[in-house]
């Protein structure tokens, strides 16, 4: 089986508010555990928690980073974020121009 973990991939997730959405970029870029993060605006969430249907104002992440990172990004996100359970979600990167993929993967590799 091929080793696929330098594959990169986006990791979506979901802040409470702007300052903990900064905290948690900072977090991983300074940690090497994404080359970039991306904070959105205010999105609009509607979901499903412990049987009732809520609506929040959340802050959206999206970082890039491998395969290979993402054990260690989500545990130290889950150790430091204010929900229960936060979003953490990884979605891989199917094509993107080669000069952007060799700055990420070796965005990740200065740091090992």
């Amino acid at each position: 089986m091929a080793d696929n973990s330098s594959d990169p991939i986006v990791v979506l997730m979901t802040a409470a508010n702007r300052e903990e959405a900064s905290r948690i970029a900072e977090m991983l870029v300074d940690g090497v555990l994404a080359a970039c993060v991306q904070i959105l605006p205010e999105v609009e969430s509607v979901y499903r928690w412990k049987g009732e249907t809520r609506r929040e104002q959340e802050v959206l992440l999206l970082a890039k980073t491998t395969r290979a990172r993402f054990d260690d990004l989500a545990s130290r996100v889950n150790a430091m974020h204010s929900y229960e359970t936060p979003e953490i979600i990884a979605l891989p990167i199917t094509d993107a121009a080669e000069i952007y993929l060799k700055w990420l993967v070796g965005s990740l590799s200065e740091g090992s």
